[in-house]
């Protein structure tokens, strides 16, 4: 992963952002020498999103298992659906 001063991104971020374009890579910002922030292209960025959205389904789905909330398969499939979009 590629790291940067905060500096760098001041100074040059029409050229971070079209390496992060073309290159696909999150690069780090750091500020008196300690992680700040992350940057992500947008198609990136989307895709994470679009992760922790599934995921968090999911972890909904575990915890209405173990406490016996269930629905029939075809509502499941309905609802699952849904989420996949």
């Amino acid at each position: 992963m590629k790291t940067e001063l905060v500096t760098t991104l001041k100074r040059q971020a029409t050229k971070l952002l079209k390496e992060l374009r073309e290159e696909k890579e999150p690069v780090l910002i750091t500020e008196h020498g300690k992680p700040s922030a992350y940057l992500v292209d947008v198609e990136h960025f989307e895709q994470i999103q679009k992760k922790l959205k599934l995921l968090e389904g999911l972890a909904r789905g575990e915890k209405a298992i173990l406490e016996e909330r269930v629905v029939p398969h075809a509502d499941a499939k309905k609802r699952m659906a849904r989420w996949l979009e």
